[in-house]
């Protein structure tokens, strides 16, 4: 008889339908409708990294100035889908649409794409679309022109950043570590 505390695991998503979509003009009502739902980052916006005039924004703000990136055509990731719905997010663009990431940023070198967010709701975690996320960011930089990659996760044990991802998904495609960005971010690339 099974364990009555194996019932309230969640189940493993089938992940066989994922498909990712590059969030444009077009297609800004998949993140908007992900990042709406209960639970997710709408304090947020994914605005934390990128360029703004000031540090304390409202959330409506947030969302306003994201909307206007994405209407401008400026990169700022891409959405999860599975059957038809959002299920995900990851922060991927290129280097220069951030604020600096790290004390060791160069900003001369070009061609750098950044990863610096995922969203992944509650009841899917642990199930795989972090990873599937992380590969999805990794085609699609490289598909936009990236030169390299740069990604700042935490080790697993950190009790904050964790949203940047963690150092062994990255280090499990490849990614080396090039120094740290701030006492728990590892700043790690991968090249091609």
């Amino acid at each position: 008889m099974p364990n009555s505390s194996q019932g309230s695991l969640p189940q493993k998503p089938d992940l066989s339908g994922i498909r990712f979509v590059e969030v444009t003009p077009e297609t800004r009502a998949d993140f908007e409708n992900l990042f709406e739902q209960p639970g997710a980052p709408k304090y947020c916006w994914c605005m934390a990294w990128r360029h703004s005039s000031r540090e304390h924004i409202e959330n409506d703000e947030k969302k306003r100035m994201m909307m206007a990136l994405i209407d401008a055509g400026t990169p700022v990731g891409i959405v999860a889908e599975l059957d038809g719905r959002p299920v995900g997010w990851c922060s991927v663009a290129p280097r220069e649409t951030y604020r600096s990431l790290s004390k060791q940023q160069d900003d001369s070198e070009i061609g750098i794409w950044s990863i610096v967010c995922f969203y992944v709701p509650r009841a899917l975690r642990r199930g795989g679309l972090a990873s599937a996320l992380l590969d999805a960011a990794i085609d699609h930089a490289f598909s936009k022109g990236a030169h390299i990659i740069e990604a700042y996760p935490v080790d697993e044990i950190a009790p904050s950043y964790r949203f940047m991802g963690f150092r062994e998904m990255f280090a499990a495609r490849g990614f080396h570590e090039t120094g740290t960005a701030g006492t728990r971010r590892h700043l790690m690339r991968l090249d091609r």
